[in-house]
């Protein structure tokens, strides 16, 4: 039954070009006699079949008897079974398709109609070339027909366009294998550009610890940073923001889906003027030098290439659309997203939360390998690694909530360990004091980073260079001083960490 179904659908589609054919006044693009002669070739010239398994598919097939046959076939060398006119009847018997095709007679008819056998790589090109026709014309077909349709998002319009007209060229293009020798030289000039750069090959977080263990966040890397709410997630991905668009002036695409872009915007503002929370908040009143400060330190940022959408709920092929749109235009390098849980996945999954966030992360995955852009992907913690003992409540992969596909999927899964969080550790030095954890990190190693997290700034601070900054500010002190003085402006008292936690 299932069988029947199957060929059933397979007609009703090739009736479907056939009859949009019909309409503009032309034949669906076919090279039946070629079918027939690579067919032929198949049932007698045992050497044909690996060539053709590896280059065919049945959709190369127009006509549905030549396209059993190869399904047969297909099966057969799935089986590691041979293939001749006698396995070749005996498979299309036992899937009910023998009399379709017109039995016996039919094959050994076709068998007769084999050109030369050192023609069927040509043959198989032509065949391709068709297919690939054939997929163009209904791919433009279900475009047309959306466009129409006034209830279809211009969003989703843009990337189905997009996703049919690269599915209908990619499904069709065979890469070659390649010999050992080639890739290395291609990798040996990648070296050699690499040593004359700064020695980050993707973009750099801004954090030397962290540079130094992923050389920047690599392209077509789907990085995962997760946390429990009000650990600093969305503060930490804001500095890395920052950094790549300030610093280095890399275009930057911010998806904000928890707080409108002005929030975000003023939490920027008190990473980079130096001013309190309050203030930027209006609690407190600004002081004259306070505006002239703020004016001078936000230079930089307002003409940072920093883009931002706040769009709610964002389903994830419109934000599929948006990258694409924004890596062509823009020429972004990083894609941010706060945070992966709140975006829809396909409405067809909706009611089935594990299995809508495992085609979100899918989506996010293929969506940086196909624009070759890193993406990071806030994700929250499940409760669990709060109730966990005797780790200090150290967060692991398993902890990963809603779906086990968001650790498949990821290059590299971090964690945000927060020792102050919520009380667990009463030491006053742990105050602000964060591991970055890098759990699981495909092309490279893991490892712990510390770090402290400065509240009343929203930002966190690599202990590395804070050290250095320290030797180097302490040089100007006294040297009865063992550090910098309550007044560097590398000294921050346990007041920075206590306060304005709705910012973390």
């Amino acid at each position: 039954m299932a069988e029947e179904r199957r060929r059933t659908g397979r007609k009703k589609d090739s009736v479907n070009l056939e009859m949009l054919g019909l309409e503009v006044g032309n034949r669906p693009p076919q090279a039946l006699d070629v079918e027939e002669a690579v067919i032929g070739a198949l049932l007698i010239e045992p050497n044909c079949v690996d060539d053709a398994m590896g280059e065919l598919s049945p959709a190369c097939f127009y006509d549905e008897k030549h396209r059993m046959i190869f399904q047969a076939i297909s099966s057969l060398v799935t089986e590691h079974s041979s293939v001749d006119l006698l396995t070749v009847a005996e498979k299309l018997r036992t899937q009910g398709n023998l009399e379709i095709v017109g039995g016996p007679v039919a094959l050994a008819k076709l068998s007769q109609k084999v050109g030369a056998a050192a023609h069927v790589e040509y043959y198989i090109k032509i065949l391709k070339q068709k297919c690939i026709q054939r997929e163009l014309i209904t791919a433009s077909y279900e475009i047309l027909k959306n466009a129409y349709d006034e209830t279809v998002n211009v969003d989703d319009l843009i990337d189905l366009a997009q996703t049919k007209i690269y599915a209908a060229i990619q499904n069709n293009v065979k890469r070659d294998v390649q010999e050992l020798g080639t890739v290395i030289n291609q990798a040996m000039a990648d070296i050699e550009r690499l040593q004359e750069s700064t020695g980050l090959s993707g973009v750099p977080s801004g954090f030397p610890s962290i540079d130094k263990i992923t050389l920047g966040w690599q392209p077509s890397d789907l990085i995962i940073l997760a946390a429990r709410p009000s650990v600093g997630k969305t503060a930490f991905v804001v500095n890395i923001a920052r950094n790549a668009a300030v610093q280095h002036h890399m275009p930057v695409a911010f998806f904000s889906l928890e707080m409108p872009a002005i929030q975000l915007a003023k939490r920027m503002m008190v990473s980079e003027s130096g001013l309190s929370a309050d203030k930027i908040k209006g609690g407190q009143k600004l002081e004259p030098y306070e505006w002239t400060q703020l004016d001078q330190k936000l230079r930089d940022l307002v003409k940072a290439p920093l883009y931002i959408d706040d769009t709610p709920s964002l389903p994830v092929m419109e934000f599929r659309s948006k990258v694409k749109r924004l890596v062509k235009q823009k020429g972004v390098r990083l894609v941010i997203v706060d945070y992966l849980q709140l975006m829809q996945g396909p409405s067809e999954l909706r009611g089935m939360r594990e299995q809508e966030v495992a085609a979100i992360s899918r989506t996010l995955k293929s969506t940086a390998k196909e624009m070759n852009v890193p993406i990071i992907a806030l994700s929250q913690l499940s409760r669990q690694s709060v109730q966990r003992t005797g780790s200090n409540n150290r967060p692991q992969l398993s902890d990963l909530r809603e779906s086990g596909s968001i650790e498949q999927d990821a290059d590299m899964v971090i964690f945000i360990h927060r020792f102050d969080y919520q009380g667990l550790s009463p030491n006053p030095e742990d105050i602000g004091r964060t591991q970055i954890i890098i759990a699981k990190h495909r092309n490279g190693e893991i490892g712990d980073i510390e770090m402290t997290f400065r509240a009343s700034e929203v930002r966190f601070v690599d202990n590395t260079e804070l050290l250095a900054n320290q030797i180097e500010a302490g040089a100007t002190f006294d040297s009865r001083m063992n550090g910098p003085a309550d007044d560097s402006p590398y000294y921050s008292g346990a007041s920075d960490f206590g306060e304005n936690r709705e910012f973390e």
